[in-house]
Protein backbone atom coordinates (compact mmCIF):
# COMPACT_ATOMS: atom_id res chain seq x y z
CA UNK A 1 0.00 0.00 0.00
CA UNK A 2 2.53 2.15 1.12
CA UNK A 3 4.09 1.48 -2.61
CA UNK A 4 0.99 2.52 -4.49
CA UNK A 5 0.66 6.04 -2.27
CA UNK A 6 3.96 6.92 -3.19
CA UNK A 7 3.48 6.12 -6.69
CA UNK A 8 0.17 8.06 -6.79
CA UNK A 9 2.18 10.75 -5.35
CA UNK A 10 5.05 10.87 -7.70
CA UNK A 11 8.28 13.11 -6.29
CA UNK A 12 5.85 14.76 -4.49
CA UNK A 13 6.28 13.49 -1.29
CA UNK A 14 8.48 16.50 -0.22
CA UNK A 15 6.27 19.08 -0.54
CA UNK A 16 3.24 16.47 1.28
CA UNK A 17 3.64 18.89 4.54
CA UNK A 18 2.75 22.39 2.05
CA UNK A 19 -0.18 19.88 0.38
CA UNK A 20 -1.83 19.06 3.55
CA UNK A 21 -1.90 22.63 4.81
CA UNK A 22 1.36 22.62 6.91
CA UNK A 23 3.76 25.49 6.91
CA UNK A 24 6.49 25.56 4.50
CA UNK A 25 10.02 25.99 5.40
CA UNK A 26 11.59 29.24 5.84
CA UNK A 27 14.48 29.56 4.99
CA UNK A 28 16.80 32.34 7.45
CA UNK A 29 18.92 33.25 4.15
CA UNK A 30 16.74 33.50 1.60
CA UNK A 31 16.80 37.38 1.91
CA UNK A 32 20.07 37.53 2.14
CA UNK A 33 20.36 35.02 -0.87
CA UNK A 34 17.85 37.03 -2.84
CA UNK A 35 19.45 40.10 -2.45
CA UNK A 36 23.04 38.72 -3.83
CA UNK A 37 21.32 37.02 -6.34
CA UNK A 38 19.16 40.59 -7.49
CA UNK A 39 22.96 42.26 -7.14
CA UNK A 40 24.48 39.38 -9.31
CA UNK A 41 22.16 39.85 -12.05
CA UNK A 42 22.76 43.89 -11.78
CA UNK A 43 26.15 43.25 -11.67
CA UNK A 44 25.52 40.65 -15.34
CA UNK A 45 23.56 43.08 -16.87
CA UNK A 46 26.14 46.35 -16.24
CA UNK A 47 28.88 44.12 -17.44
CA UNK A 48 26.56 43.18 -20.67
CA UNK A 49 26.00 46.79 -21.57
CA UNK A 50 29.10 47.78 -21.35
CA UNK A 51 30.89 44.82 -23.45
CA UNK A 52 28.13 46.42 -26.05
CA UNK A 53 28.84 49.77 -25.79
CA UNK A 54 32.58 48.79 -26.48
CA UNK A 55 31.74 46.98 -29.54
CA UNK A 56 29.65 49.34 -30.94
CA UNK A 57 32.38 52.02 -29.93
CA UNK A 58 35.07 49.63 -32.32
CA UNK A 59 32.28 49.52 -34.67
CA UNK A 60 31.96 53.15 -35.38
CA UNK A 61 35.67 53.68 -35.50
CA UNK A 62 35.87 50.98 -37.89
CA UNK A 63 32.86 52.67 -40.07
CA UNK A 64 34.50 56.11 -39.38
CA UNK A 65 37.65 55.02 -41.17
CA UNK A 66 35.93 53.42 -44.07
CA UNK A 67 34.33 57.09 -44.61
CA UNK A 68 37.63 58.67 -44.29
CA UNK A 69 38.91 56.76 -46.62
CA UNK A 70 36.19 56.74 -48.97
CA UNK A 71 34.91 60.10 -48.62
CA UNK A 72 31.80 59.18 -47.28
CA UNK A 73 29.47 61.51 -44.79
CA UNK A 74 27.63 60.00 -42.10
CA UNK A 75 23.44 60.08 -43.22
CA UNK A 76 22.69 62.79 -40.77
CA UNK A 77 25.78 65.20 -42.65
CA UNK A 78 24.31 64.23 -46.08
CA UNK A 79 20.28 65.08 -44.26
CA UNK A 80 21.58 68.65 -42.90
CA UNK A 81 23.53 69.57 -45.73
CA UNK A 82 20.50 68.81 -47.99
CA UNK A 83 18.52 70.56 -45.89
CA UNK A 84 20.49 74.02 -45.92
CA UNK A 85 21.05 73.67 -49.45
CA UNK A 86 17.25 73.54 -49.99
CA UNK A 87 16.59 76.47 -47.71
CA UNK A 88 18.95 78.70 -49.51
CA UNK A 89 18.11 77.78 -52.96
CA UNK A 90 14.76 78.55 -52.31
CA UNK A 91 15.29 82.44 -50.38
CA UNK A 92 14.30 84.49 -53.19
CA UNK A 93 12.34 81.36 -55.32
CA UNK A 94 8.68 81.88 -56.38
CA UNK A 95 8.11 78.30 -55.21
CA UNK A 96 9.56 77.91 -52.38
CA UNK A 97 7.63 75.90 -49.52
CA UNK A 98 5.09 78.10 -47.65
CA UNK A 99 6.17 78.02 -44.00
CA UNK A 100 2.77 78.64 -42.32
CA UNK A 101 -1.00 78.04 -43.52
CA UNK A 102 -2.56 81.16 -43.85
CA UNK A 103 -6.00 82.19 -41.76
CA UNK A 104 -9.13 81.02 -43.46
CA UNK A 105 -7.26 78.19 -45.52
CA UNK A 106 -7.21 75.49 -42.36
CA UNK A 107 -9.92 72.77 -41.39
CA UNK A 108 -11.37 75.02 -39.29
CA UNK A 109 -15.45 74.48 -37.43
CA UNK A 110 -16.44 77.80 -38.51
CA UNK A 111 -15.95 76.57 -42.67
CA UNK A 112 -17.52 73.39 -41.76
CA UNK A 113 -20.50 75.26 -40.88
CA UNK A 114 -20.56 77.42 -43.54
CA UNK A 115 -19.97 74.76 -45.60
CA UNK A 116 -23.33 73.25 -43.71
CA UNK A 117 -25.25 76.32 -43.56
CA UNK A 118 -24.69 76.98 -47.73
CA UNK A 119 -25.84 73.15 -48.65
CA UNK A 120 -29.49 73.30 -46.63
CA UNK A 121 -30.31 76.58 -48.29
CA UNK A 122 -30.59 74.47 -51.40
CA UNK A 123 -32.24 71.34 -49.89
CA UNK A 124 -35.81 71.44 -50.13
CA UNK A 125 -38.28 72.16 -47.08
CA UNK A 126 -38.75 68.60 -45.52
CA UNK A 127 -34.81 68.03 -46.01
CA UNK A 128 -33.90 71.10 -44.39
CA UNK A 129 -36.20 69.93 -41.91
CA UNK A 130 -35.43 66.52 -41.58
CA UNK A 131 -31.52 67.86 -40.65
CA UNK A 132 -32.10 70.42 -38.48
CA UNK A 133 -34.19 68.21 -35.77
CA UNK A 134 -30.42 66.31 -34.64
Amino acid sequence: MDFVMKQALGGATKDMGKMLGGEEEKDPDAQKKEEERQEALRQQEEERKAKYARMEAERESIRQGIRDKYGIKKKEEREAEAQAAMEQASEGSLTRPKKAVPAGCGNDEEEEEGIMDTVMKYLPGPLQDMFNKK
